[in-house]
C-alpha cells in the first residue's frame, strides 16, 4: 500500500500533471467567458441583423418533445469561437518556440574535438614543411 501511495505522490508532484490541471481550470474559466460572449453579445447582434430572432427561442415541437435548434446553434458558434481562440492561441506559442530554437540554433557554433583540432594542426604542419621542400 506504500508503495502505491509513493507512486501516487509522485504521480501528483510530475509538472504535466500540474500543468494538466491548470489548463482544465483556466480552460473552464475561459470558456465561461466565451459562452458569455456568445449568448450576451454576439447572439442578440446577430439576431437583430437576422431580424429580431432571439436564438434561445427557435424552437421545433415534435409530438409531444421540444427541440431546441436555437440553444444548439448558439452551441455550435460558441465551439467555433472556443476553437478559432485556441487555434491563434497555439499558432502564437509555435511561433515564439520556432523563433526561440532558431536564435538557439545560431547561437550555437559548431565546436569541434580535441581531436580534430589536433588532425588539423598536424596537416597545417605537413603544409608547412612540404612547402619548404
Amino acid at each position: 500500500m506504500k508503495n502505491i501511495i509513493s507512486e501516487f505522490k509522485e504521480f501528483i508532484a510530475r509538472g504535466n500533471v500540474i500543468d494538466l490541471a491548470v489548463g482544465v481550470i483556466v480552460g473552464s474559466a475561459f470558456g465561461k467567458i466565451v459562452t458569455s460572449l456568445v449568448n450576451d453579445i454576439l447572439m442578440p447582434i446577430i439576431g437583430v441583423i437576422l431580424g429580431g430572432i432571439n436564438f434561445t427561442n427557435l424552437t421545433i415541437k415534435f409530438k409531444d418533445a421540444t427541440i431546441y435548434y436555437g440553444n444548439f446553434i448558439q452551441n455550435v458558434i460558441d465551439f467555433l469561437i472556443v476553437a478559432f481562440c485556441i487555434f491563434i492561441f497555439v499558432k502564437m506559442v509555435n511561433t515564439v518556440t520556432t523563433k526561440k530554437k532558431k536564435k538557439e540554433e545560431e547561437k550555437k557554433e559548431p565546436t569541434k574535438s580535441e581531436e580534430i583540432l589536433l588532425l588539423e594542426q598536424i596537416r597545417d604542419l605537413l603544409k608547412k614543411k612540404k612547402n619548404k621542400d
